[in-house]
């Protein structure tokens, strides 16, 4: 198993194959007109994919720099059917085995970009491309487990007798948002703490006027985001290091992804103030007809009046009352104190093994490789998904 192990983990790379070194191209190789026609195609919305963000994390994001990408073309055309953003299993685990990873993009998911015209063409092409690449299997990370990709996935796995192997996975909360937003917080969080959450908000008006704003042009969004990140970094993020604007590379990756997709009408940050004084602000990515709660503010000088919790009532009513939204994602931890009883909706998101080649036994190191990994590293990894809202 180990000379298994030596021969396998060999870089695709290198001894000239230049069919290997074509499979796997720079993300930012990839036309950015075709991708965004792609997104607009998508047979599961993923905001985080889109290429205005996607781009600029693997630009300058500390630690989520220089992806790659398998890309699937139709057969018949040179469109651009399938997108996944990858690195190698040694730069996201340092583990030495030939797999790829799916490319973290900030947010947490990383369901593939699949043409919906193409579904299963698009998988099974990708799925060849890590072939080509010299990887023995891909790891999916943060994927929707009953998702339309990953659904597309399995059957292109099907067709060669292949299965996907779910390594971890987890509930985490969405909201129905075809719902009416007052019954839908009423039936949610009933008349008791709707009560409180109300008399918390008349005390917070002592402050000034509570108000709740949402600013999508460039010219909105740019001021807004700045407001975001100092009440990120004011907070204990600040305090641990973990806000944006406190890495320079991260700070730059989001000051280009949020303005570039306010011209598409694909961003949105809401801010909700007393007086003049912002209290709290969010970041919501829009693909298709979803929403993706990516992250939250807050002045902590106000926590006994609830901010948060506060724009996330005023943010419910606003995605319930827009017609082009009907879900809208989280992409929260499991059982995340704040959220959870407020979106009520859940759905599975895990971590999938896919291998490439059937009786693989170099599949079989990966993931006891991948399990001795987890054992090890669940604990920090659950505290990161604790730090990302």
């Amino acid at each position: 198993m180990v000379d298994i192990a030596h021969e396998a983990a060999i870089n695709p790379a290198t001894a000239g194959d230049a069919a290997a070194a074509r499979a796997l191209v720079p993300l930012s190789s990839i036309d950015p007109g075709q991708w965004r026609a792609l997104a607009q195609r998508a047979i599961e919305p993923n905001g985080y994919y889109l290429p205005a963000w996607e781009l600029a994390v693997s630009a300058t994001a500390r630690g989520r720099n220089d992806a790659s990408a398998l890309a699937a073309f139709s057969g018949s055309s040179a469109r651009l059917i399938g997108l996944m953003p990858v690195i190698s299993l040694w730069r996201a685990l340092k583990i030495p085995l030939p797999a790829l990873v799916s490319a973290h993009p900030y947010g947490t998911l990383c369901s593939p970009l699949i043409d919906r015209d193409a579904a299963t063409e698009a998988a099974a092409c990708l799925l060849q491309q890590a072939r080509k690449a010299g990887a023995h299997a891909l790891l999916l990370n943060d994927v929707a487990l009953d998702g339309a990709a990953m659904r597309s996935i399995k059957q292109a796995l099907d067709r060669d007798g292949l299965k996907p192997r779910v390594l971890s996975s987890y509930i985490r909360a969405s909201l129905d948002a075809t719902q009416d937003g007052e019954t839908l917080l009423r039936d949610a969080l009933g008349t008791k703490k709707l009560k409180e959450l109300r008399r918390q908000r008349h005390r917070l008006a002592e402050h000034g006027p509570v108000a709740f704003d949402v600013a999508r042009k460039p010219d909105e969004i740019r001021p807004a985001l700045e407001t975001f990140l100092q009440l990120e970094a004011s907070g204990w993020k600040g305090r641990r290091g973990t806000a944006l604007v406190q890495h320079a590379g991260d700070a730059t990756f989001i000051r280009r992804a949020v303005p570039a997709l306010a011209e598409t009408a694909q961003c949105e940050i809401v801010t909700l103030r007393a007086g003049t004084t912002p209290v709290a602000a969010g970041i919501v990515l829009r693909h298709q007809d979803r929403a993706f709660f990516f992250k939250l503010g807050i002045d902590e000088r106000f926590a006994k009046y609830s901010p948060g919790v506060q724009l996330t009532l005023d943010l419910t009513r606003h995605l319930c009352a827009d017609p082009a939204i009907a879900s809208a994602d989280s992409t929260a931890s499991a059982d995340h104190p704040m959220i959870n009883p407020i979106w009520r909706g859940r759905f599975a998101i895990g971590d999938v093994l896919i291998p490439l080649r059937r009786n693989d036994p170099v599949v079989a190191l990966i993931h006891a490789a991948l399990a001795g990994f987890n054992v090890a590293h669940g604990g920090a990894r659950r505290v990161v998904h604790l730090l990302r809202k």
